[in-house]
C-alpha cells in the first residue's frame, strides 16, 4: 500500500535545517505504518520506541542531557545509533509529555539525528506538556486514505488511467463507468487503512462492515480512556449524533440533537476533544464572502462530518447496495459532502468553510485561494440544477466555480463541472 505522506517524510529528510518531525493524526489511519515503511525504504536501521507499549522509556525523559537519552535510547535498541543511517522513532508520544518536550532538545543539540514522533491526535492534545516545542518541530497531520491512495491500493490499473485525466476533458464513457464505481466502493469501504486492505484482498463487504464496527467501538473506548466519565459521555452523545445532525435540511449542529435539552456549555468541550481526536471535521458558516475567510467566520455556527466517510455510513446505517448501485436514498446527498471534504481536508492547506445568503440559500463550501474565493458544490446524482450556485455566479463573479456530482467532465455557465471521483486532482486549481 502508498501512502502520499512517505513523499512529504521524504521531503522532510532532505531538508538542510531539519527538525524533528510529529505525526498528528486519529488513531489506526496508519501512523506507525507509514513511518516503519519509510524508516525500512530508506535507512540503513530504525530504531522503534512505543511508550504505550513500554513505559520503562518514560522515566529516561525525566534528563534533559540529550546524549544521555541518546545512550540509553541506544542501550534498549541493542546498537549504536549512526545519525545518517539510523531514523529515530517515538510512538504513542502522547503517553509520555517529556519526551515530547525533549524533541527541542534534540533541534538543539542534536540537530544531526532523524527523528520522528507519532501520537494520536486527542491523546497529544490531553497530554499538554509544560512546554510544547513550538517552532522547534515540523507537524505533518495524517488522514485516512483518500480517494486517488485507494484506487491506486485496488485497482491498479484503473488507476493508472485516473492519474493521466485532465480537469478540463471529458473521460471516456468505459471509464467515467469505471471510476464511478469505484468511487461509490471507496464511500462504503472509506480509506481507514485496514479496511482498505481487507477489500483490495477480499471484496467482501460483510468482512468490511465488521471492521468499521469494530472501528467505531475502538473509538468510542478512547472516549472514556482519556476523559473523565461525565466528559466521555458526552463525547459518545456528540459522536452518535452526526447521522442525524447531517441528516436535517440545512445540516447545522444543533446541540439539542445531541440529546434533548442539551446545551452548548455542556457539550462544547465535548464536540472540541472530538474535534481534537481528528475523528471529525468541523467547518464554520460565513458571514461575508470576503478574504481573509476566516475573519468572517460565525464560530457558533458550524457542521461537523466525520472523518472517514466509510465509517459515517456504517455508523448511520446506509445500505452498501444502495451506494454501490448508485440508488436514490435519503442519506445519498449527506454522504457525497463528507467524502468530498474528505478529499479536501489534508489535501492542501485551505479551510473549507460553508456560506448561506439571506433567503436560506446554501453553499456547500467555499474556500480562499491565491486567486479570490472558489465555491464549491455537491450533488449526489446527475440532475445538477441548483439556484443557490446559480444566484452565487451571477452576485459576486467567482474566479472559478466548482460542481461535483455524478456528471462527466464539462464547463458551462461559468461552473466547472467535475465528477466525484475527481475531487483528488483540485490541488493546483485551489492553491
Amino acid at each position: 500500500m502508498q501512502r502520499k505522506i512517505t513523499q512529504k517524510l521524504q521531503n522532510w529528510a532532505n531538508k538542510s535545517n531539519r527538525k524533528p518531525l510529529v505525526i498528528k493524526g486519529a488513531r489506526q489511519v496508519g501512523k506507525t505504518w507509514a513511518i516503519k515503511d519509510f524508516g525500512n525504504r530508506f535507512f540503513a536501521k530504525s530504531a522503534y520506541f512505543n511508550f504505550d507499549e513500554n513505559s520503562d522509556l518514560i522515566p529516561i525523559f525525566d534528563i534533559k542531557d540529550t546524549q544521555e537519552i541518546i545512550r540509553l535510547l541506544e542501550y534498549i535498541a541493542g546498537f549504536k545509533f549512526i545519525p545518517s543511517e539510523t531514523l529515530i522513532i517515538f510512538d504513542e508520544i502522547q503517553q509520555c509529555p517529556n519526551a515530547l518536550n525533549a524533541l527541542k532538545y534534540f533541534k538543539e543539540n542534536a540537530p544531526e539525528y532523524f527523528i520522528i514522533a507519532a501520537g494520536s491526535l486527542l491523546g497529544t492534545y490531553l497530554a499538554k506538556p509544560k512546554t510544547y516545542p513550538v517552532g522547534m518541530v515540523e507537524l505533518i497531520e495524517m488522514y485516512p486514505l483518500d480517494f486517488e491512495e485507494f484506487l491506486e491500493a485496488t485497482d491498479q490499473n484503473l488507476f493508472e488511467i485516473y492519474k493521466d485525466l485532465k480537469l478540463d476533458e471529458e473521460v471516456q464513457a468505459i471509464f467515467h463507468r469505471k471510476l464511478s464505481a469505484a468511487c461509490h466502493d471507496y464511500m462504503i469501504v472509506g480509506g481507514m487503512p485496514e479496511c482498505v486492505a481487507a477489500w483490495s484482498q477480499h471484496r467482501d463487504i460483510e468482512q468490511i462492515r465488521g471492521m468499521q464496527q469494530a472501528l467505531i467501538e475502538f473509538y468510542e473506548g478512547d472516549f472514556s480512556k482519556h476523559t473523565e466519565p461525565a466528559i466521555a459521555e458526552r463525547c459518545w452523545h456528540v459522536w452518535r449524533s452526526i447521522p442525524a445532525q447531517l441528516a436535517k435540511a440545512n445540516e447545522r449542529f444543533f446541540y439539542g440533537t445531541v440529546k434533548s435539552g442539551a446545551r452548548a456549555r455542556e457539550y462544547e468541550e465535548a464536540v472540541s476533544w472530538v474535534v481534537h481526536a481528528g475523528l471529525m471535521n468541523r467547518i464554520y458558516n460565513v458571514q461575508k464572502i470576503e478574504m481573509p475567510l476566516r475573519a468572517y467566520s460565525e464560530l457558533s455556527q458550524f457542521k461537523l462530518f466525520l472523518h472517514d466517510t466509510g465509517l459515517l455510513c456504517r455508523l448511520a446505517g446506509v445500505n452498501p447496495a444502495d451506494i454501490a448501485l448508485g440508488n436514490d436514498y435519503p442519506f445519498k446527498g449527506k454522504v457525497a459532502e463528507n467524502y468530498v471534504l474528505q478529499q479536501l481536508i489534508g489535501k492542501t492547506d485551505i479551510e473549507p468553510f460553508y456560506f448561506m445568503d439571506d433567503h436560506s440559500r446554501e453553499i456547500d463550501f467555499i474556500v480562499q485561494t491565491s486567486n479570490g474565493i472558489v465555491p464549491i458544490e455537491v450533488k449526489a446524482g446527475e440532475n445538477v440544477q441548483s439556484i443557490s450556485l446559480s444566484n452565487y455566479i451571477k452576485k459576486r463573479n467567482p474566479p472559478l466555480a466548482i460542481r461535483f456530482s455524478e456528471k462527466n467532465c464539462g464547463n458551462s455557465g461559468g461552473i466547472l463541472s467535475l465528477p466525484l471521483y475527481m475531487t483528488c486532482k483540485l490541488e493546483s486549481l485551489l492553491r
